[in-house]
């Protein structure tokens, strides 16, 4: 892939509770201090970690070396770490003003997202090549796979913004879990969640009982805006965007309403027909990449496929293959080295994810059986080491 520019970068991770102090300049006088929450660079932030069970104390500090993303939240810089020489991301927490004390997450530095390779192909007058989104979709909906079954989290504002991307190796990374929750059957939340262009049916007809559909909803919103080079739905304001999604959905039926908010009855929309989705991309696009869309973009949250059985969709068949690599020769990033996410997966959806050769590697059959399931997740650590 063509070099990318540099790209604002957002949280990964969490770290330590760390406090901003006064840099040391040389001859032991000290610096201006940065005083308040204000962008400025050229700041030390510094922890003490260990200190527990006989464990020594260590001064771990930081120089901040520019602002790389603000909001509401607070700011995120680009730092280094001054004993390692690291480069990392520091998101410092805008809580209580009146504190002199801030809470400053430490986070691996990612330097590109999905958002800036997009704009990058569409200012070149390029389409994304189709390498790269059956690569980026793939570790998308892993990563949904091992948050929706893990921990049991929905991210709830998948964009192409919260999309990192490591410009080298093309590894994708979900980040900002600033709208995460963990949804409890039978508990509300919230339905004004998630950014527009990637929001839900459900959300918009004002669901608060929903499930982790909503974001398999926003990556097939993504898997259209990689394929198309622009977004599917850009609505300019929440009833547009459910007029951008009938245009191509239709009207949802009386049914679907009710699987998408069964207290909703006063949707009094015209009868429109659905879009073919072979009309919506153009005449040169792979079958399985439309079918695949079709399967994300339902409007019974129900009949969407779940993110590993979106894994395991023909569209990634290419990924699967032994000597599949890089446009560049390199390899890809870990595809395959699935952990506890496969532990509610049935031996017939597995071994649809696991390529043959990988198994083969791992000396197991090629078809896995019951047992040899069960083998597979007991010793995922060493059975992987390396793949």
């Amino acid at each position: 892939m063509a070099s990318l520019p540099s790209r604002l970068p957002q949280e990964h991770g969490v770290g330590p509770r760390v406090e901003d102090r006064r840099p040391e300049m040389e001859e032991g006088k000290e610096a201006s201090v940065v005083e308040g929450n204000g962008p400025v660079t050229g700041h030390i932030i510094s922890t003490t970690i260990g200190g527990k069970n006989g464990e020594a104390k260590q001064t771990v500090s930081y120089m901040a070396e520019r602002v790389v993303g603000t909001g509401s939240f607070g700011i995120v810089f680009q730092a280094k770490c001054l004993e390692t020489g690291e480069t990392v991301a520091i998101k410092k927490v805008l809580q209580d003003r009146r504190d002199e004390l801030f809470l400053n997450l430490v986070m691996e530095y990612v330097p590109e997202c999905l958002y800036r390779v997009l704009k990058h192909y569409s200012n070149a007058n390029q389409r994304m090549p189709l390498i790269y989104v059956k690569l980026y979709m793939y570790q998308i909906f892993r990563g949904l796979a091992y948050i929706h079954t893990v921990p049991g989290v929905c991210h709830r504002d998948v964009k192409p913004q919260n999309l990192l991307v490591d410009p080298l190796t093309h590894q994708v990374k979900l980040c900002d879990f600033g709208s995460a929750k963990v949804l409890v059957k039978g508990e509300a939340n919230i339905s004004y969640i998630c950014s527009r262009y990637y929001r839900a049916p459900e959300l918009i007809f004002g669901a608060v009982e929903y499930t982790s559909s909503i974001d398999i909803w926003s990556a097939g919103c993504v898997l259209a805006e990689l394929l198309l080079g622009q977004p599917l739905f850009p609505g300019g304001s929440a009833v547009d965007q459910l007029v951008e999604i009938i245009k191509v959905l239709g009207t949802p039926t009386r049914e679907e309403i009710r699987c998408m908010n069964p207290n909703y009855t006063e949707f009094r929309f015209s009868q429109i027909k659905a879009h073919p989705w072979h009309k919506v991309f153009h005449k040169r696009m792979p079958p399985e990449a439309i079918d695949l869309a079709s399967r994300l973009l339902q409007y019974s949250p129900s009949l969407r496929c779940t993110a590993l059985e979106a894994c395991a969709h023909p569209f990634f068949d290419e990924l699967r293959e032994p000597n599949a690599r890089l446009p560049n020769g390199r390899p890809f990033p870990p595809l395959f080295n699935f952990k506890q996410e496969l532990s509610g997966a049935s031996p017939e959806l597995i071994n649809k994810l696991i390529p043959d050769h990988v198994k083969r590697q791992a000396g197991l059959s090629t078809t896995l059986h019951p047992s040899e399931y069960f083998l597979w997740l007991s010793s995922f650590r060493e059975i992987m080491c390396g793949v």
